[in-house]
């Protein structure tokens, strides 16, 4: 169930809503004249959330790629393709060091 709050309380009550928003790891929505003002999120579930989105936007951005092309890879085709990345950064890191 959502934690919702008035606006008020984030004067009155910071510790408890800074509280509430670091153990449970979910927001607390706050209001003001009963109309939805702001919302407060520890930094690890903003992190996460954040972390989340960009896994969505990057997926979405493959799926449109994928429609406009027919040019499909098998799983073997991708995994060496990422393989000889991978390796390639590795041998970059060390010529660095």
């Amino acid at each position: 169930m959502p934690s919702i709050r008035p606006i008020s309380d984030l004067r009155n009550h910071f510790a408890e809503i800074t509280k509430e928003a670091q153990t449970s790891g979910e927001p607390v929505f706050l209001t003001k004249n009963g109309v939805g003002a702001l919302v407060v999120m520890s930094m690890e579930a903003y992190e996460a959330n954040r972390y989340e989105s960009e896994i969505y936007d990057k997926l979405r951005e493959a799926e449109m790629q994928s429609r406009a092309s027919n040019e499909r890879f098998s799983h073997d085709e991708v995994m060496a393709a990422a393989r000889i990345r991978i390796e390639k950064v590795k041998n970059k890191e060390s010529e660095r060091a």
